[in-house]
């Protein structure tokens, strides 16, 4: 896959007692008390990824599993405003930590020339519909779209998120037909929810690993200070 946009960098910095989700500045390594060595990077490269999708699909709450390891639930399920941030670790392989930058876009059309300023800088994203909602899914083209026109000149991995799959009998939306939409972009389709914890750890995972091994190929740049 040619050039794919340049992502973050290797860094080292010092540990922090809190969460891996809260924001980690990257530094110069401390240390060790009374020998000088270096502590061992926290993590060695770093992925911003960008989760869009119509509103009310569920892209929050995905995120808050994901980064917290809890359902927000309806009090908390207000539409996005503009963007939210989130952050977290990942252990791609033993002893390899990927940082992953996750971008929360609102999915109103009056909030879309905030959101479009994150794209640029995004190496992977995940496309995300309700598959209680058909037209949610009739508007995946549109985000993939949007999503390819303002990473330009770069390109964004992307996987196809089947949102809400708890919701099996009220679904509008046949795993069958999401997959061959998926297959016709080029990307992988996953179900999830939120609510019961399905695949949401695994959808993240799949899309990290996928940029990290064009990153070992060489298909994605690394960009020492990069923002993607």
């Amino acid at each position: 896959m040619p050039g794919i946009g340049a992502i973050g960098a290797r860094c080292r910095h010092r540990p922090r007692r809190r969460p891996v989700h809260e924001w980690e500045s990257g530094g110069e390594a401390s240390r060790a008390s009374g020998e000088g060595a270096l502590e061992t990077a926290i993590w060695s490269f770093q992925f911003r990824l960008i989760v869009l999708g119509d509103s009310t699909v569920g892209k929050s709450c995905l995120l808050h599993r994901f980064t917290e390891g809890r359902f927000p639930g309806p009090r908390h399920a207000e539409p996005t405003v503009g963007v939210d941030f989130f952050s977290r670790l990942l252990e791609i392989e033993p002893g390899k930590r990927i940082k992953l930058q996750l971008w929360d876009t609102a999915g109103q059309e009056r909030f879309r020339s905030i959101t479009r300023s994150y794209y640029r800088n995004s190496v992977g994203g995940l496309l995300v519909f309700d598959i209680t909602n058909r037209s949610s899914f009739e508007h995946v083209y549109d985000w993939l779209d949007e999503g390819k026109m303002h990473a330009e000149p770069f390109q964004i991995v992307f996987i196809l998120v089947g949102h809400k799959c708890d919701l099996e009998t009220e679904r509008q939306v046949s795993r069958e037909e999401a997959e061959e939409l998926a297959s016709n972009c080029g990307m992988r389709y996953i179900e999830t929810s939120a609510k019961d914890a399905i695949n949401v750890e695994e959808s993240f995972m799949i899309l990290t690993r996928d940029i990290y091994e064009l990153v070992k190929k060489g298909e994605i740049s690394v960009r020492d200070g990069g923002k993607g």
